[in-house]
């Protein structure tokens, strides 16, 4: 890779299968820009209202235009920073920093801090519930994982919810009073009631491994939970399993485009990510592959624009260990030392 692709934008061209559904071939264009920076990555958030898309980056979170590539602004001091919940509404965002067990308030105009919320080990996911009016966070905390729910007009904590897994990763709400987490070692879909925050129901998501992102569809009544290897579709009055979806692994997100009727699921371990159109409720077609950039685990999907937006770093060679040193651990985390970063691509996914 030449130092002149390192700082220019990267255009790809991805083409779908033929789709009977509009009776031609589909065609997304991705763009990938290098907003430079240091820290690694979890999730992104995008802000419909502007278009800015907010990529975390492991000690600060960076505000990124969706549609050019360029870098906003970005909020400092935010260690272990895994997603943003952006309340429009109230004019507030949210950032989960596991680092320090706190949940960072910030101004949406300014990207000002106004105060650092105490939550609690294990914060991961972030949301915002708009139907209900709650910032929403998924916990991986011990001895079990928790759902906790803040005011985003105050940052005042509403409510705590013991959940079944030490792992729960995403949440959706369906705008009737219910907030759906997927558990990705349970591979289960709890529901909890907004009003009581009383756990109402656990339903399996078999042949689904790992659910983690997760979209909820109103005009279907569908709920979209993305797993490794084969995603699943979930009637939201029954929890019952209504379609399967074959993707790829290290899925970490999902996206969901309500007026184009289009899921995407990024597929980390092969650097693409899945698109899939909604035939019917309870029909769907894989419409295309589109590359994108391999560790791209997460995305973030603007209804308004239509982009789909993901992130992901990418890494030199890591540097040779001490001939005394003792071997990485095994399992998740023993991956040793890591190589300088080299650039750092924002992907865009353009229809």
């Amino acid at each position: 890779m030449t130092r002149r692709l390192l700082t220019a934008p990267v255009i790809f061209f991805a083409t779908s299968l033929a789709i009977p559904f509009i009776g031609r071939a589909q065609t997304f264009k991705v763009e990938k820009f290098d907003i430079k920076g240091e820290g690694g990555t979890d999730y992104v958030a995008v802000e419909t209202a502007t278009g800015r898309v907010f990529v975390s980056r492991g000690t600060h979170m960076m505000v990124v235009d969706g549609a050019t590539g360029k870098v906003l602004g970005d909020i400092p001091n935010t260690p272990g920073v895994h997603g943003a919940g952006i309340a429009t509404k109230a004019g507030h965002g949210f950032t989960t920093n596991s680092g320090d067990q706190n949940v960072t308030m910030f101004d949406l105009k300014t990207l000002a801090v106004i105060k650092q919320i105490k939550v609690g080990p294990g914060l991961d996911g972030i949301m915002y519930d708009e139907p209900d009016d709650k910032i929403i966070l998924t916990n991986h905390s011990r001895p079990i994982g928790t759902l906790t729910a803040i005011d985003p007009k105050t940052g005042d904590i509403i409510a705590t919810v013991e959940l079944e897994d030490t792992a729960p990763e995403g949440a959706a709400a369906d705008g009737k009073g219910h907030v759906f987490v997927n558990n990705e070692s349970k591979n289960t879909i709890q529901v909890i009631d907004a009003k009581t925050w009383k756990v109402t129901a656990s339903w399996p998501l078999a042949p689904c491994e790992g659910p983690t992102g997760i979209a909820y569809d109103k005009a279907s009544n569908r709920i979209f939970a993305g797993c490794n290897k084969t995603s699943v579709v979930v009637d939201a009055n029954t929890g019952k399993i209504v379609a399967s979806i074959p993707n790829g692994t290290r899925v970490d997100a999902l996206g969901w485009d309500p007026s184009k009727k289009l899921i995407f699921i990024p597929n980390g371990g092969e650097g693409n990510v899945t698109v899939v159109h909604q035939d019917s409720p309870d029909k769907y077609t894989v419409v295309a592959t589109v590359p994108t950039f391999a560790g791209a685990k997460t995305i973030a999907v603007d209804p308004k624009s239509h982009n789909a937006y993901l992130f992901q770093p990418e890494r030199g060679p890591a540097p040779a260990p001490a001939p005394d040193a003792p071997p990485p651990p095994a399992g998740r985390g023993g991956r040793g030392p890591q190589g300088p970063i080299v650039a750092a691509w924002f992907i865009v996914i353009k229809q």
